[in-house]
């Protein structure tokens, strides 16, 4: 976390994801963007649940969103 963007979305994949493999992105893969207002990030949040245009019809996204707020 960082102090000037203290609100965050951390990107993990579902447990038993095929990308999961070794020879993928492995099981500890993970992502996190930081924000400096929840407003910011919850905008984000919402766009990262909608279907990403560059995939193909029928293809789901297979992500786990959670927000990340100050403690």
């Amino acid at each position: 976390m960082s102090a000037l963007k203290p609100y965050g979305i951390v990107v993990k994949m579902p447990e038993n994801d095929p990308m999961s493999a070794p020879h993928l992105l492995g099981d500890d893969w993970a992502g996190e963007r930081w924000f400096e207002s929840a407003e910011e990030r919850n905008k984000a949040f919402d766009s990262m649940l909608n279907h990403p245009n560059y995939y193909r019809k029928g293809d789901v996204p297979s992500i786990n969103l959670t927000k990340v707020d100050p403690s």
